[in-house]
């Protein structure tokens, strides 16, 4: 234990009070690292997925890719007015899920948990497999271990937010506002470039992509509409990370609302340029991207060969750019490459967070809503990464595959949770007893979340049609399982609640009629001695000592042994012809049980108690076969009897100090040391 507790302090670091909670809040300038990665980092692949898609259609589609992207900002920046109207009227974290609950229900509050949930795993899976693949683009010895590096980065990420929020974004910090600077100075430099006639065009540029069969008129046709839809789905990545800010409303600083609001701001704001600055400079630079470039690109006519490396789209613009100043290139690779790292500490902010409170209502595990050593919810953080370890796995962590299952998840929850909100405002507003100034305020909020419900639910429409049959399909059904298990999960808490309750007035314990002792013996030893002692002690209306033959003369040595020593508690020995230990002792017990339905029967067993942990294997084991067993026996009790070998002496002393969770149940340190 010592060893594991030293670990643990050195990858997490020591135990705060709960009463520090205040001081883990979140400042705007920490916030926006922590809670707007995710969208600010989809700069770094919703281009090359908008462009890639486009190739299909052969160069004359990607020329309209820079609308594509003014749409997906558009759709960006309704979803951020919206979402300034959620965190004003619902600050206290539950965010989408709580603004459908209260106004569509608890199955649509379920549903929305449910899809905001399978969204979370997928950015952390997004994310990071974009970041192992754009690391093995700049470092070709890392090709072929991308899947490795990914679940490095996850395990990472996992330790630096079991240390707490606040820790957590202040080590990424600096990475992302590195990352905005690089990402907005190259397009200024890209902007000034172009417009004096001096910006050179990219690697790509001469190479000719390869229409695809089907698409030789283009976009004209419904294949080329249902291209172009696909083409903006992709794109659509950009709108993921909105909603955790809405559930990380508890983590900022007052005012939490209005901070927040700033940030969502502020993540419109940049996400938008950087995204329609990228896909702008990549339509005059010639930028030619595809998915499989031995099949899609030519150069001089004849197809690229497998040996062809093809940069990510900033990869492309940045070396072109800063084509006289290498160093602009290094940072803006390096910090795009981070980036996409640190977006999935978005989702380690959000889901932790979700899945707590869906854990109070009952939904998931009642572990989810306990606070861990450094007052970050541990088990959501660690079930998130578990989860996305998974499907990096199962996906070998191709961004390709894992992209067509991204983003419906999060627009579901923006289309219910907008439908929502437009229901909240119109129940204030029938309610009545408004001043004049409030219920214009309150009708402008109900205009913004209507327009966010049109928006959204044609992008969800887009999103279902133009990815169910590239994988959408997969994410749907996990929702749906995960609908089904966290109904599974309220039954059971409730049908555990309505066993336990007690009716109102007086409380009258209901006795047992009788109670009969049962010490099981194994031997005439210490342990045996103490378990009679203990069971004597308790005065119960009966005592017996039973013991299972297993072998006929064993079994006379500790009759004639029990004699002598003349114990005035009379030895029962259960035959076992098959020489079964547990089972004849089972049916002794039920019997007795059977007999007075009424009574009490309570079994005492002795147990060693061992101070190595390969001792455990060579005792106890039948005894806790036994209690397994005895525990399905109504009107039984078991009541374990310790005794403490020679090997424990000084085990206690291991637990003098702060033992795991005693910070969050606010109990005193034994050894009087503070956090």
């Amino acid at each position: 234990m010592l060893v594991t507790g030293a670990l643990k302090r050195a990858l997490v670091g020591r135990p705060y009070r709960s009463d520090a909670l205040g001081e883990t809040l979140l400042p705007k300038r920490i916030a926006v690292p922590v809670f707007a990665s995710d969208a600010l980092s989809s700069v770094a692949y919703a281009p090359d997925e908008i462009l890639l898609t486009l190739a299909i259609a052969g160069v004359t589609a990607i020329t309209v890719s820079p609308w594509v992207a003014l749409a997906v900002a558009a759709v960006l920046l309704t979803v951020i007015a919206s979402y300034r109207q959620n965190v004003h009227a619902y600050p206290s974290g539950g965010g989408d899920y709580e603004v459908v609950t209260e106004n569509l229900g608890r199955r649509g509050g379920v549903a929305i948990g449910s899809a905001l949930m399978v969204d979370y795993v997928l950015t952390v899976a997004v994310s990071i497999s974009s970041a192992s693949q754009y690391a093995a683009s700049a470092l070709p010895s890392l090709s072929g271990h991308e899947t490795a590096l990914a679940v490095g980065l996850v395990v990472v990420l996992t330790t630096m937010n079991l240390r707490g929020v606040r820790e957590s974004g202040a080590t990424f910090a600096i990475p992302t506002y590195v990352y905005i600077v690089a990402i907005l100075g190259m397009v200024a430099v890209g902007a000034v470039r172009a417009s004096t006639g001096s910006l050179p065009p990219a690697e790509s540029a001469d190479l000719t992509i390869v229409t695809q069969a089907g698409f030789d008129a283009g976009l004209v046709g419904i294949a080329g509409v249902l291209l172009l839809l696909r083409a903006f789905s992709s794109g659509a990545t950009a709108l993921t990370g909105i909603e955790a800010i809405s559930n990380g409303v508890p983590a900022f600083r007052k005012p939490k609302s209005r901070n927040a609001a700033s940030t969502l701001l502020i993540l419109g704001a940049l996400s938008s340029t950087m995204l329609v600055g990228v896909v702008v400079l990549a339509t005059r630079m010639k930028v030619h991207f595809a998915e499989d470039p031995t099949t899609q690109l030519q150069r001089d006519g004849r197809f690229l060969t497998a040996d062809y490396h093809q940069r990510p789209v900033i990869g492309q613009i940045a070396r072109a750019v800063f084509d006289g100043f290498p160093p602009g290139f290094l940072v803006v690779t390096v910090a795009t490459g981070l980036i996409l790292v640190l977006a999935a500490n978005t989702a380690f902010n959000g889901f932790p967070v979700l899945a707590s409170i869906l854990a109070r209502d009952s939904l998931l595990p009642k572990q989810l809503n306990t606070r861990g050593d450094r007052l970050a919810f541990s088990n959501g953080i660690i079930a998130l990464a578990s989860a996305a370890l998974v499907l990096i796995i199962a996906f070998d962590a191709q961004v390709t595959r894992l992209i067509q299952l991204y983003v419906v998840g999060v627009f579901i929850s923006f289309t219910m949770s907008q439908l929502g909100m437009v229901r909240h405002w119109t129940r204030l507003l029938t309610a009545g007893g408004l001043e004049p100034s409030q219920r214009r305020r309150m009708q402008r909020s109900r205009v913004v979340n209507a327009v966010g419900l049109t928006m959204t639910g044609s992008a969800l429409i887009i999103v279902l049609v133009s990815k169910l049959t590239h994988g959408a399909w997969i994410a749907l059904v996990a929702m749906a399982l995960l609908y089904l298990m966290m109904n599974g999960i309220h039954r059971h808490y409730e049908r555990v609640a309505s066993e336990l309750a007690i009716d109102d007035g007086p409380v009258r314990t209901t006795l047992p009629s009788r109670v009969h002792a049962v010490v099981l013996i194994a031997g005439l030893h210490k342990a045996s001695l103490r378990a009679l002692a203990y069971a004597q002690v308790s005065r119960p209306t009966t005592i017996e000592a039973i013991s299972v033959s297993t072998d006929p003369e064993t079994t006379r040595d500790l009759q004639r042994r029990w004699d002598a020593a003349q114990i005035p508690v009379p030895l029962t020995v259960l035959d076992s012809p098959y020489r079964e230990v547990t089972r004849p002792l089972v049916d002794h017990v039920r019997a007795r049980r059977r007999e007075s339905p009424r009574d009490l029967v309570v079994v005492y067993i002795p147990e060693y108690v061992v101070g190595h942990w390969w001792e455990q294997a060579l005792h106890n084991q039948t005894a806790l076969r036994l209690k397994t067993r005895l525990l399905f026996t109504p009107g039984v009790v078991v009541a374990s009897v310790p005794w403490q070998l020679e090997s424990s002496e000084g085990t206690e002393d291991r637990w003098d100090g702060r033992a795991p969770g005693m910070v969050r149940q606010g109990l005193p340190d034994p050894s009087g040391r503070t956090p």
